[in-house]
């Protein structure tokens, strides 16, 4: 590994921020893997307390040990690798067992008992765990140029804070930086604060948030791994696929045991099917954009049945071939409602439609009234004294997973619903519907 004092300290700030990472990273005999780009960002960074992050699989406890291995060729240097409890720790594939397939072979000296490695400059690298205040004592008096947090949200902050006061070295060891540098997803029971700490007053002061996301880790398959969280609950889905700190459990609009599910709607209930449009893609960097979503709606005697959700994330001529062969299935005696938004796209748009797409159906043009959460909580207030009916179908959990989610996460099912119920109870009397 290079020597870090041939390094000119006349170099410009960057010019001098390569220099210490391929000093320190690039060449470094016991990191034997290349950073990913976020991870280099992380690595070239000086400043001292940094939250790294938000998704899962962007390579965060990686991101970590490189970072306590960094300067491991300085005698003084003492670094500190910490999980809420030794189990997160020694379970597979944790930190430990992350270092102990790194340094397999390697000039180091692990001492089991204590969790410390020793390399042969005499930097020391340890391992610990914080569940209780009782285990603060294995760290008293200890001074830890870098300590490194995993999983920061399982956390309390007076532990966060208190580790460090142990963030500290000696004035000699001036050239050796003190960083105190965490990673960790959204959720858990530190949540909030280290949501408040990081990503809404760290700017101010002096703190960073580095953003890494599945899709910045080309070590692991984002199709593959994305179809893993797809089996999480909508809320946790978010904070892990999508590093979503604004994600929380139960936005308080919705319940799932609100929603009865029925065999079938009755059979002399008004229908219709409305329309909420998107029309983008999924893509590597916005692998989650809005959905197109129709819902089929029936009424009678005041009571909603949810028949149909359709939802796709598809090409405008995709979508358009979706509306067009879902009205054929629906038959032509039910109206398609699709929102027209402002301006004269919007009402291109519906004159399109119209005239080209869906010509021989019953048709019309929604000018959305009011906020959309005001619209949305309209349907929650039928849906909590059992107004809303769900009729069976494969689309009922995608639809109860966005309605518990709200207001986070996507409302696009939501608001065709919205769309349609409004338009259903200022249309006529609550078992039939005048169509003008």
């Amino acid at each position: 590994m290079p020597e870090l004092t041939n390094i000119s300290q006349n170099e410009s700030a960057e010019e001098l921020a390569e220099a210490i990472y391929y000093a320190t990273i690039l060449t470094n005999p016991y990191i034997p893997i290349t950073p990913t780009a976020k991870q280099a960002t992380l690595l070239k960074s000086r400043v001292r307390e940094i939250l790294y992050g938000g998704a899962a699989g962007g390579g965060k406890s990686v991101a970590l040990l490189m970072a306590a291995l960094q300067y491991v060729e300085k005698p003084t240097y003492n670094a500190l690798l910490v999980r809420r409890t030794y189990g997160m720790l020694a379970q597979p594939g944790a930190l430990m067992d992350l270092a102990a397939e790194w340094l397999q072979g390697k000039d180091i000296r692990w001492d089991k008992v204590e969790n410390m490695i020793t390399f042969p400059s005499g930097a020391q690298l340890k391992f610990g765990y914080l569940k209780s205040d009782a285990d603060k004592d294995q760290y008293q008096g200890a001074n830890y140029h870098f300590i490194g947090v995993d999983e920061l949200t399982q956390f309390e902050e007076t532990q966060y804070t208190w580790l460090m006061s142990r963030n500290r070295a000696p004035v000699s060891d001036k050239n050796i930086p003190l960083r105190m540098w965490a990673a960790s997803n959204p959720g858990g029971r530190g949540h909030v604060w280290v949501k408040q700490r990081f990503l809404i007053e760290g700017a101010d002061n002096g703190r960073r948030f580095i953003v890494a996301k599945l899709d910045d880790n080309p070590y692991l398959s984002y199709d593959e791994y994305s179809a893993t969280l797809n089996n999480l609950d909508p809320t946790t889905r978010q904070q892990l696929l999508l590093g979503n700190w604004d994600a929380v459990a139960g936005g308080g609009y919705f319940r799932r045991p609100w929603f009865d599910i029925v065999k079938e709607a009755p059979a002399d209930a008004v229908r219709v099917r409305s329309w909420d449009l998107a029309a983008t893609p999924p893509t590597p960097t916005a692998p989650d954009p809005d959905w197109t979503a129709g819902a089929s709606i029936a009424m009678k005697d005041g009571v909603y049945y949810i028949t149909d959700i359709k939802r796709t994330r598809s090409t405008p001529q995709q979508v358009e071939a979706l509306i067009r062969q879902t009205a054929q299935l629906d038959g032509a005696r039910v109206p398609v409602l699709l929102e027209e938004e402002p301006g004269s796209s919007g009402k291109q748009t519906t004159d399109y439609y119209r005239r080209i797409v869906l010509p021989n159906y019953i048709f019309k043009g929604i000018r959305a009234t009011g906020p959309k959460e005001t619209r949305i909580a309209i349907v929650s207030s039928h849906a909590e004294v059992g107004n809303i009916k769900l009729v069976e179908g494969k689309w009922i959990n995608d639809f109860l997973d966005e309605s518990e989610l709200y207001p986070e996460g996507h409302d696009d099912a939501l608001d065709a619903v919205a769309q349609g119920m409004l338009f259903l109870q200022q249309r006529g009397p609550r078992n039939r519907v005048a169509w003008i």
